[in-house]
């Protein structure tokens, strides 16, 4: 052979994925992608996407499981843990003995969340103190149009949902930022300091009550209009889950309409590949889990977390009815943890290591660990798991890459995958590469989008 044959046979030859596939796949790529933006449009929330995941599932067969029923293979059901995280399973032909296949994705996504006490008023305008959520860039949040998105839970337990501010005849809200001419003080600070946590304040009005001698008379006629729409008091913010997150819709984003622009991406991008995998799931022959879960962006940790006993539960409760030990189960387990990686940005390649980093169009990426520096923080998957999905991708014929978060000392992040591996299971990193991650407007490929689908169905079919 000369140099160029040797070269197509020994060298890793990554390509962009349109080069690759037919003209069918793309169509099929961007049709997948239409669905996808309305469920984005849908849920800006965790609670949000448990809904409509449970939603869609009993459309397609699944039941709440029933420990005191028996299961067969192609039986379909559906673990609700809180209204924020939900396990989707479909029963598999093989004994529960010899393990069942796991995608595992997260629906939350960073925010603003408002305080226990959030609503106060100062130079006659009503605003709400926040906390964020997740590791978001605070600049990023400010002269952006908001919606609000939650629960007010009573004293006697009455659950007040609310969503404002994502129709075009609703008002919306702001995070407002001091103009140029007067921010030279505040530009001497660092990028990270531009905005600090106590200035994320939320505008929310600037009308008195009445004519009335009274302090706080904003902050009054807020607390009235919610009052009057909603049956709440200000104490009632004391037991509330309210989130702000933007109120801009998902786009097609580029002339030739090739790319996703929206907030959530992180991680609903996996979230909706996973679930709308395992809902076309039909008599496998190991039985498919998939987990939507919450708590991700800051550690896993909580009750609606995957580093919480819910998985194991799961394992633990279709093993019993179908007379299995959940332990032997979990060791013969494999896991796919679809979380998203880094595209690498064409203006911003510093912090990428070129030969190592995701691109976009190039496919679903598989990554072999995460962690921070020396590896903290990952489980870092075997060659022998990565084999194994390397295999069946390549089988399927779906465009993939591998992809590191960066290059070495520089960052880093996690994903569920540990606190999976922790229970015995193979796992390994597969999701789709993004821009501008945690942002209020992330960027995806529909290609990629695509292939997540793709290899979440031939992992769980």
């Amino acid at each position: 052979m000369n140099a160029k044959e040797t070269k197509e046979k020994l060298f890793y030859n990554k390509k962009n994925g349109f080069l690759k596939v037919d003209d069918v796949t793309y169509k099929a790529a961007f049709d997948y992608c239409e669905e996808y933006k309305n469920f984005l449009n849908l849920v800006k929330t965790e609670r949000e996407a448990a809904k409509t995941a449970i939603k869609l599932a009993e459309d397609k067969g699944f039941t709440a499981f029933d420990s005191k029923k028996a299961y067969k293979a192609g039986d379909k059901v559906y673990f609700n843990n809180r209204g924020k995280t939900v396990a989707f399973v479909v029963f598999g032909s093989e004994s529960l003995e010899k393990g069942v296949n796991i995608t595992a994705a997260h629906i939350d996504s960073p925010r603003l969340d408002l305080k226990p006490n959030p609503l106060y008023e100062d130079t006659d305008l009503a605003l709400f103190k926040t906390h964020y959520y997740g590791g978001i860039r605070k600049y990023q949040w400010t002269a952006v149009p908001l919606a609000l998105h939650g629960v007010f839970v009573k004293r006697d337990g009455e659950v007040v949902n609310v969503t404002i501010g994502e129709k075009e005849d609703e008002p919306c809200f702001v995070v407002n930022d001091l103009l140029p001419h007067l921010a030279a003080e505040q530009s001497k600070r660092p990028l990270s300091e531009g905005i600090k946590g106590e200035e994320l304040n939320i505008l929310i009005g600037s009308k008195p009550f009445n004519n009335d001698e009274e302090s706080e008379l904003i902050k009054l006629n807020i607390l009235n209009i919610l009052f009057e729409k909603y049956g709440v008091t200000e104490e009632d913010f004391l037991s509330a889950e309210l989130e702000a997150v933007p109120a801009a819709k998902a786009r097609d984003l580029g002339f030739d309409r090739s790319m996703i622009g929206s907030y959530g991406q992180d991680d609903r991008v996996c979230a909706y590949p996973a679930l709308t995998a395992i809902l076309s799931v039909e008599n496998p022959q190991k039985t498919a889990v998939a987990i939507l879960t919450d708590k991700e962006e800051i550690g896993s940790d909580g009750n609606t977390g995957l580093n919480s006993d819910f998985l194991s539960h799961v394992i633990h409760d279709i093993c019993k009815v179908g007379g299995v030990d959940e332990t032997v189960c979990l060791r013969a387990s494999k896991c796919l943890s679809a979380d998203v990686n880094a595209g690498m940005d064409p203006t911003f390649k510093e912090p990428f290591e070129k030969q190592n980093a995701s691109l976009l169009n190039y496919g679903v990426v598989v990554t072999k660990y995460t962690g921070a520096r020396g590896k903290a923080g990952t489980s870092d998957a075997s060659a022998e798991y990565v084999a194994f999905v390397r295999n069946m991708l390549d089988k399927a014929g779906i465009v993939w890459q591998t992809g590191e978060l960066g290059k070495v000392d520089v960052g880093g992040g996690g994903t569920v995958a540990m606190y999976i591996a922790n229970l015995g299971v193979d796992v390994v990193d597969l999701g789709v590469p993004v821009l501008s991650m945690h942002s209020p407007f992330e960027t995806t490929a529909k290609l990629d989008v695509y292939m997540c689908y793709k290899a979440m169905y031939e992992f769980m079919k």
